[in-house]
């Protein structure tokens, strides 16, 4: 019997816009081509905007921590998606800094989409037309 594969991840849409990634374990640098090729496959196949890496579970990041998230980033980038990381820890957030990637890999700030979710909602929807009002002087 062999050993089960391993995955580096696992993904979950949110949203159509919105992917979220959860990193619950260590990952092996054998599966970030793995992991960034599901995560081009489905940022391209829901059109997402976001990818919102959750990585509350992980409990000692290292540097494949880090050069995970930076090729996930760069995949994601590449088709116009922006990658945010939530529920980092202060280890993996002084790793970040450390290594030059906090301005590139940035941490998930829940207002932020939670205000541009409130923008999409005010957003007339499409196919609805608003009619003229004969007595309205801007008509």
């Amino acid at each position: 019997m062999g050993r089960p594969e391993r995955r580096p991840g696992r993904l979950a849409s949110l949203e159509s816009r919105t992917i979220v990634v959860i990193i619950s374990g260590p990952i092996e640098r054998a599966c970030i081509p793995q992991l960034c090729e599901r995560g081009d496959a489905l940022v391209r196949m829901l059109d997402a905007r976001h990818v919102v890496c959750d990585v509350g579970a992980l409990v000692r990041p290292d540097e494949v921590t880090i050069e995970a998230l930076a090729r996930l980033q760069l995949t994601v980038g590449r088709v116009g998606c922006r990658l945010h990381v939530r529920h980092a820890c202060e280890e993996l957030r002084d790793l970040l800094a450390l290594s030059g990637l906090s301005d590139v890999i940035p941490l998930f700030v829940e207002s932020d989409l939670d205000l541009q979710r409130k923008v999409e909602h005010l957003e007339e929807p499409r196919g609805v037309q608003e009619e003229a009002d004969p007595g309205d002087p801007a008509a």
